[in-house]
């Protein structure tokens, strides 16, 4: 599937309301003009006013769905249902298993739908220096909605240490996987490196390999 035919991924657990597929299906149309420009012209060489044209919209309306140009790279719509796939997940499982299989089902229909604009967002982030230094920002962010849907699922407070070393090993765990992925050339199967990466932590830290 192209990015020209990207859909919203049916993931399970949080099912959206027409306003806002509405609302995702422009923020998706913005990026899909905005990245063939990147393609084309380069991401510093391309201007929010040409997105803006592109997408046939104005500057004023890409403001609103975007705060800044960086944020149409960084910024996605997965976010809010992979922690509701967090929190609704069967009781029981170690937090790790819970992200290993209900995150992993999430990734596949991501990348299903939408691995031409994941590949194109990450090699963005991998080449621009504006753009790693904003993903720092948004992966804490990642990390604190993990930490609070753990917290949900457990019954503890969000602030418990231990409820943020997971949340924040979990995240890094994903983080690395998905770089090395966009380092390599997006050519990997991603969902493998994630879930090995996800195993290395389910396993514990060894001194070697």
């Amino acid at each position: 599937m192209t990015a020209k035919e990207s859909s919203i991924p049916d993931l399970p657990g949080s099912p959206l309301g027409l306003r806002e597929r509405k609302k995702i299906k422009t923020r998706q149309a913005i990026r899909r003009e905005a990245y063939r420009l990147f393609r084309e012209h380069g991401y510093d060489a391309t201007t929010v006013d040409q997105i803006a044209e592109a997408a046939e919209i104005s500057p004023s309306t890409f403001f609103r769905y975007f705060p800044t140009k960086e944020d149409l790279v960084l910024t996605d719509e997965y976010d809010p249902l992979l922690v509701e796939i967090l929190r609704t997940a069967p009781k029981g499982a170690s937090l790790v298993r819970v992200v290993r299989t209900g995150v992993l089902d999430a990734l596949r229909e991501i990348l299903r739908v939408d691995r031409e604009e994941m590949a194109t967002r990450m090699t963005l982030v991998l080449n621009v220096p504006a753009l790693r230094r904003r993903t720092y920002e948004q992966q804490m962010q990642t990390w604190v909605l993990i930490t609070e849907a753990f917290a949900a699922r457990t019954g503890r407070s969000a602030d418990d240490l231990e409820l943020r070393v997971a949340g924040a090993s979990i995240n890094a765990a994903m983080a690395e996987a998905i770089m090395g992925w966009a380092r390599n050339g997006c050519t990997e199967d991603l969902v493998e490196l994630v879930d090995q990466a996800l195993a290395m932590l389910e396993a514990g830290l060894r001194d070697s390999p």
